[in-house]
């Protein structure tokens, strides 16, 4: 059972990661920083579009842009974080 908790944690650690990867590319493609017509960025920006978007659209419907920003990839944090945190307490603090 403790395997299948740090298993879980890992995951959404590394989902986590994504998320970040998702956040930078998304400002560095809006500030014409890099091109997307370059196909490495582009795959890599689909890709973490793909992985990020099913649980960041349910918090967009629900929550509103204020003042033109997306907060969503914050709530998501907050609640991965939130998750992580029920597995330490009742992994039996193992993590």
């Amino acid at each position: 059972m403790n395997s299948l908790i740090i298993l879980i944690d890992n995951i959404i650690y590394l989902y986590s990661i994504v998320l970040i990867v998702n956040i930078v590319l998304s400002w560095l493609t809006t500030f014409d920083i890099i091109n997307i017509s370059n196909r490495f960025v582009y795959a890599v920006l689909e890709a973490s579009y793909k992985l990020t978007d099913p649980l960041l659209n349910p918090i967009r419907r629900v929550m509103p842009n204020i003042g033109g920003l997306d907060f969503s990839p914050v709530i998501l944090f907050l609640l991965l974080g939130f998750l992580r945190n029920l597995l330490r307490e009742y992994g039996l603090g193992l993590l």
